[in-house]
């Protein structure tokens, strides 16, 4: 047999048994019977980026597998095994659409199946930085559990996303190795057409992120193989159904590794018979470089460890600054009373402290350098957090002198100690900012007096000086703005124009973010932007800014407000942390968070509204941003402010109710302004909340109408 035979059989098997649950569903259900994923605005994702065309019965769906038939040509061509492998694809996801009715929940811990799109969001800042440098799927059973557990760890370490689908998950739970999104290893199904939820995952970034219109299919393959660097590592034996999800695969651009002895194609089918070498094939394969920093510490080091949580039952010791004096701080000084790499602990170690017991920790990582500024210490600090939870076995949740670090048995027990927080922070700042540091010390207390006298001396008084330096930044009190463009990596047109007043809509980037951006990398994503041009004040429209969007956008965006929802406003690439759209029967604005899963009164989920904001195009009356702006005196100030705002998950008001009700106060003299805004506990439709808003005597209810 050719592999185009191989491809066409295992195409036609999975037709068949398509087909026929189709038809038993229709037979059980009836046609007008609904079918949807769960948590996405993209109906079948791959069948409506493929096509164009939304499936939402099972009457559509049978329909949709007669145009899947089309794909099935059967000349013996590269672009038809292609096809063939597109086809294949998309009965997987109709196989797998059909476990989702009637709101089943088809999948068990450990396996995942369908991710929903609030994923796909929050991954986009860490593929866009490189902190996920690729995604590996992983199918079928290695040789041996071991075999495969340690192919899962080498990726994992390298920062690589990774899936898992068949056997290779029971390998994982055979030898107790820890999975889940948290520690971004996602055992998605063990059956094969379960493979289908990270092709998903693929397609929706390119519709998310890069603009791509449904049913472009040519643009939509473009773009994921040249911008989602993901690859297929498929253990032997391989089937026909395998095979021909493989040409899938490859259709989108993903290399397939193999171990069995099978066809080759170059540079797309590659056969490495030794299953250690897979790693390093892989990445040649999609042409991965990873950044490597040696760190001195006995335990791994990666992004896939940033969301690791220890369980108290498993910390070997807890530093709680909720308890106790803790405090984490970066001092700049001058550079002779700095000895570089020198690392000091003052106090006992963690060997002499009782397991399970709450301890006293401040660390202070003294920096010099002749481009060094004052400015840049709480830069350095809030990467700390990252910085620490890339440690394998290790979680660190807070910041300033309300930290909270756990260190687990496991990293305890490999032989990890207080001086490795050291080693990790010196490395990371070293690396990471060597344009403005030319020497680092780092200085760990655990005495408990110490601690005291450090947090309450030191720290405290660095904090407040640096919150009334801030206070004191606004965007009239500088001279210019910077663009951010870390984001065109999947949002090509998409240009983030950074002000004191306005950070990134990731929420990962401030005025102060950009500033030292730009310092340590000028040629780097974030490049001066000037202000001396006014157009329209009110709306923040200047023609130094539009040149600049102009020019980083590609002559995508013409021109951009700062400051408005609805005349020229800024883009969105699709990792916002919060949208905000119009609700017109209340004369303001909802806004919804990434977490929040359910209906807001503006009639859509955060996902079917985030479907109209991103790709990086201008969208009136829809904004993507960071929860920080929300209070800010800024936000849509062209529409009357924060005074707008009607609606916001509960969980989200809490959240961002101090700094609002003080923003509230300050312009407008109202007292507890977040209590006039309604939530999912009060409405989930306009007419209700509108009961509620008059109620309350909302300011939108009396403001000039919006549309």
């Amino acid at each position: 047999m050719t592999l185009f035979d191989v491809v066409f059989s295992g195409n036609d098997a999975v037709y068949g048994l398509t087909e026929g649950a189709i038809n038993d569903a229709i037979a059980k259900y009836g046609e007008d019977k609904a079918i949807a994923f769960p948590d996405t605005a993209y109906s079948l994702p791959c069948y409506y980026g493929v096509t164009g065309t939304k499936v939402a019965t099972l009457g559509e769906l049978k329909n949709a597998l007669g145009v899947v038939k089309t794909l099935m040509t059967r000349e013996k061509r590269l672009n038809d095994a292609f096809m063939s492998g597109i086809a294949t694809a998309l009965c997987a996801e109709f196989i797998e659409v059909l476990k989702y009715m009637d709101g089943a929940v088809p999948y068990e811990a450990p396996c995942y199946g369908h991710l929903g799109d609030a994923v796909i969001r929050e991954l986009g800042v860490p593929l866009v930085t490189g902190d996920i440098p690729g995604v590996a799927v992983i199918l079928g059973s290695a040789p041996t559990a071991q075999e495969g557990v340690d192919l899962v760890k080498s990726y994992q370490a390298q920062g690589i996303l990774v899936t898992l689908v068949g056997g290779i998950i029971d390998q994982c739970e055979e030898l107790g190795y820890k999975t889940g999104a948290n520690v971004r290893v996602i055992p998605l199904g063990k059956d094969v057409t379960s493979v289908i939820h990270v092709v998903s995952v693929a397609v929706r970034a390119a519709l998310i992120f890069g603009n791509i219109k449904p049913g472009d299919a040519a643009g939509l393959m473009k773009y994921t193989m040249e911008r989602v660097p993901a690859f297929v590592n498929a253990f032997a034996p391989l089937n026909d159904v395998i095979v021909a999800c493989g040409a899938g695969a490859i259709a989108l651009g993903f290399p397939v590794i193999t171990n069995e002895e099978t066809f080759r194609v170059p540079k797309s089918l590659i056969v490495q018979k030794d299953v250690s070498k897979f790693n390093a094939t892989s990445l040649e394969a999609r042409d991965i470089k990873i950044k490597i920093t040696h760190i001195d510490i006995p335990v791994a080091f990666a992004s896939a460890f940033e969301g690791e949580i220890i369980r108290r039952g498993d910390m070997q010791v807890e530093f709680d600054g909720s308890r106790v004096d803790c405090c984490e701080l970066v001092h700049a000084k001058d550079a002779s009373e700095i000895e570089d790499h020198k690392i000091e602990l003052i106090g006992p170690d963690v060997d002499e402290m009782p397991v399970g017991s709450k301890q006293s920790i401040a660390y202070v990582v003294e920096v010099a350098g002749k481009n060094m500024q004052a400015d840049f210490e709480p830069v350095f600090e809030r990467k700390f957090h990252s910085y620490l939870n890339c440690i394998e076995g290790i979680m660190h949740t807070g910041q300033r002198d309300m930290i909270r670090i756990r260190i687990s048995k496991d990293a305890y027990a490999a032989g990890f100690r207080a001086k490795h927080i050291g080693e990790v922070l010196y490395a990371k700042v070293k690396s990471e900012f060597a344009a403005v540091v030319d020497k680092c010390q780092v200085k760990i207390y655990t005495d408990p007096a110490e601690c005291t006298r450090i947090r309450h001396e030191v720290a405290m008084p660095m904090f407040d000086k640096r919150d009334e330096r801030l206070m004191t930044l606004t965007d009239e009190g500088v001279d210019v703005y910077y663009s951010c463009i870390m984001c065109q990596a999947f949002s090509p047109s998409h240009v983030c124009v950074v002000t004191p007043e306005r950070l990134g809509l990731c929420g990962a980037v401030s005025w102060l973010d950009a500033k030292a951006t730009h310092q340590l990398d000028p040629e780097g994503p974030c490049q001066v932007i000037t202000k001396e041009k006014v157009i329209d004040e009110r709306i923040g429209e200047y023609e130094d800014v539009n040149d600049a969007v102009r020019k980083f956008s590609q002559g995508a965006l013409e021109d951009v407000s700062l400051y408005s929802i609805i005349e020229k406003p800024m883009t969105s690439c699709g990792c916002f942390e919060c949208i905000c759209g119009i609700e017109p029967l209340s004369n303001g604005v909802c806004i919804a968070n990434r977490e929040y899963a359910g209906m807001t009164p503006i009639g859509m989920t955060f996902p079917e509204l985030a479907s109209m904001t991103g790709g990086g195009v201008q969208t009136p009356g829809f904004m993507g941003h960071g929860k920080h702006f929300i209070a800010s005196k800024k936000f849509m100030k062209a529409e009357g402010g924060v005074a707008r705002i009607v609606w916001m998950p509960k969980d989200l008001k809490e959240q961002v109710a101090d700094r609002l009700n003080a923003t509230a106060k300050e312009l407008y003299g109202i007292d507890n302004f977040v209590d006039m805004i309604g939530d999912e506990t009060i409405a989930e439709d306009p007419e209700t909340l509108l009961a509620f808003l008059e109620e309350k005597g909302h300011p939108a209810l009396t403001m000039e109408p919006m549309m």
